[in-house]
């Protein structure tokens, strides 16, 4: 399949994972203002929404946000397992960029022993846990969601048991008082967001490539794909595997890293990895903004 080289201009519809307030709602406002695009912005409740959303639109007029890895509690699995979908679709990583998590106790209650249910993201929750079994008895009911701010915004003042975990903004956002700021287990809290879409991007020097595939079921079958990044000096940033959900004991494998598809040693790399795979697919080369 045939990819144009990213033009912003085309771009008129941004889908992200919401309600406003979530941080990728943040995120796509630093994709908006890197690329300076002129789109309008819709908010979906789950990351196989939005992934679904972009496969049935299938245009070059769509792009999306999702998060795919966090410092903290590492990949996001409902992503992966979604990007290793994109072959048929055509559908390209088109940037990173990486957002600072810090994480607000938000509710209508001063007291914190008033408080008998927090609700958040599971990533937001696992962020917190310290503070939670620090603050709180293990009879502390914890409510997953599909985002931080869907958390939040569900928050009645009727409800004065029931907290939420998020960000001060997205609180601020819907009015909603904070009870404690900076409750992050780890200060160095980080999210990684990407840019979905059809395109390609230009080489910048600065590139990292995502790519997935997969392999004959058989001993030494990844370790000769590694070989050949070793062999070619490409210097790999992330790896992991994921169930095919087709054949028990077989794995799609997932792979960050240095560099763009149009380097020379990343031709010769991908020439010597694909006799050796079944599946094969570059998710995408991009940088980060």
């Amino acid at each position: 399949m045939q990819h144009e080289i990213l033009d912003t201009t085309k771009i008129r519809k941004l889908l992200f994972l919401g309600p406003k307030g979530s941080y990728s709602d943040f995120a796509k406002e630093n994709f908006i203002k890197s690329f300076d695009l002129n789109c309008v912005s819709t908010n979906l409740k789950s990351i196989t929404g939005i992934i679904k959303a972009l496969k049935d639109e299938n245009s070059e007029d769509i792009v999306a946000v999702i998060p795919i890895e966090n410092s903290i509690e590492g990949i996001v699995r409902e992503a992966l397992d979604n990007l290793v979908s994109l072959k048929k679709e055509g559908i390209k990583i088109i940037a990173e960029t990486t957002m600072d998590v810090k994480h607000s106790l938000i509710g209508y209650t001063d007291q914190k022993s008033e408080i008998k249910v927090i609700r958040s993201h599971p990533q937001a929750l696992a962020q917190c846990k310290h503070f939670i079994s620090a603050n709180f008895p293990d009879t502390i009911i914890e409510e997953a969601t599909l985002s931080t701010s869907a958390a939040i915004k569900s928050l009645t003042k009727k409800e004065k048991h029931i907290a939420a975990i998020g960000s001060t903004e997205c609180a601020k956002m819907y009015k909603v008082p904070v009870i404690q700021e900076d409750i992050n287990d780890e200060e160095n809290n980080k999210t990684r967001f990407i840019l979905l879409g059809k395109f390609l991007s230009p080489q910048t020097g600065s590139d990292k490539t995502s790519i997935t595939f997969s392999t004959e079921n058989k001993a030494g079958a990844l370790s000769k794909i590694l070989n050949i990044f070793d062999k070619n000096e490409i210097n790999m940033s992330y790896i992991d595997s994921r169930p095919s959900k087709k054949e028990l004991g077989e794995y799609v494998f997932y792979i960050d890293f240095e560099g763009h598809i149009s380097d020379d040693k990343t031709k010769q790399a991908f020439s010597e990895i694909k006799p050796f795979v079944k599946m094969f697919y570059v998710i995408g080369s991009y940088h980060a903004v």
